[in-house]
């Protein structure tokens, strides 16, 4: 999986700005693919892992920086 970094609150705010822009010129593919640039909240990534499987978090493309500073590297195999 490649890693993905953490990000200010700042970095996160821009980046939803910026989906947002892309939304409202029509362009929902790219907004989509911005907002998969924001960390998911560790407890999200936990109940998605539980409910739907570390491959669909792996193959989703999904920012899990935060759910591995929280739960430590390797928390997807365990």
């Amino acid at each position: 999986m490649a890693q993905k970094q953490m990000m200010t609150l700042d970095e996160k705010l821009a980046v939803g700005m910026k989906a947002h822009e892309y939304l409202e010129a029509g362009n929902k593919a790219e907004a989509v693919r911005i907002i998969l640039e924001l960390p998911m909240l560790p407890y999200l990534a936990k109940a998605v892992k539980e409910f739907s499987g570390a491959d669909f978090l792996i193959k989703g493309g999904y920012n899990l920086s935060e759910a591995e500073a929280e739960f430590g590297p390797g928390w997807l195999a365990q």
